[in-house]
């Protein structure tokens, strides 16, 4: 469920990241007290920031990933329309899957991405999530592949915590404040994502429905620092719109949601 990279490369994202890179299985923040870089982990009175290392123990996690904002239960499917400025249209269909993956000896659940254009399949993406005690849901990497006329083109933004410097980030906090900033993945180079909270009481429309009470975040990163996305979720379904408001105007609107 990520139109970030999807979405802005994510998808989404709103939305929406080497091929595998490994593994045994299938495919307030700002304001608390700073900590050492290296005492970050699961547990930590602050959220990770930039490329600063964190410790992550496996006991620290749940078998689940249920926080309200970044609901994850097996079989549940979101369907995205993502708009590019020049009219070209797309559709992310995201898809909780019944796998799991290991990272860094943490389970995590294995989610699918997949973007095509006219029928075509454009892009295909497993993207890896764990959820800690306190309800913080962490990215842990993915393995994504853009085609081209059906072959691979590029496996590019593809990364796994743990391995060759790649850090885990934090998708989704466990109680959103405004202000918060956090990383959200960071792999130098290749996956750089940052979040802010900007509002908790945001009114929003997409063909899908109508809601009150939305969380809003500002995505950036500073491999591309012209490009600004806002992203807009709601609780028990998670995100339903990302925008670009600057570096580009695409709109990744959700068209469906289905829970198993």
């Amino acid at each position: 469920m990520r139109p970030t990279r999807v979405i802005g490369s994510a998808v989404v994202a709103s939305l929406l990241l080497a091929s595998g890179c490994g593994g045994d299985d299938e495919g307030t923040a700002t304001t608390r007290p700073t900590a050492s870089p290296a005492t970050i982990t699961a547990t930590s009175d602050r959220l990770p920031q930039d490329g600063e290392p964190v410790n992550l123990d496996p006991a620290d996690f749940v078998k689940s990933v249920d926080n309200p904002l970044w609901p994850m239960k097996r079989g549940s499917r979101w369907v995205y329309r993502e708009t590019a400025v020049e009219g070209a249209s797309s559709r992310i269909e995201v898809t909780v899957t019944d796998r799991k993956k290991t990272v860094l000896g943490i389970e995590a659940t294995v989610v699918h991405d997949v973007v095509t254009e006219d029928g075509e399949l454009k892009e295909d993406t497993f993207d890896w999530y764990a959820q800690d005690k306190d309800g913080n849901v962490w990215y842990l990497g993915e393995d994504t592949k853009e085609y081209e006329g059906g072959k691979v083109v590029s496996t590019k933004g593809s990364w796994e915590a743990g391995v060759d410097g790649a850090q885990a980030g934090v998708i989704m906090p466990a109680q959103p404040q405004v202000g918060m900033k956090y990383r959200q993945e960071y792999y130098k180079g290749e996956a750089e994502d940052n979040a802010e909270v900007l509002r908790l009481d945001e009114h929003v429309e997409v063909p899908f429905g109508m809601f009150d009470g939305a969380l809003k975040t500002k995505e950036t990163t500073p491999l591309e620092p012209d490009i600004v996305e806002h992203k807009y979720y709601v609780r028990g379904i998670g995100l339903v719109l990302a925008v670009a408001v600057s570096g580009g105007g695409s709109r990744d609107e959700l068209l469906d949601f289905q829970k198993p």
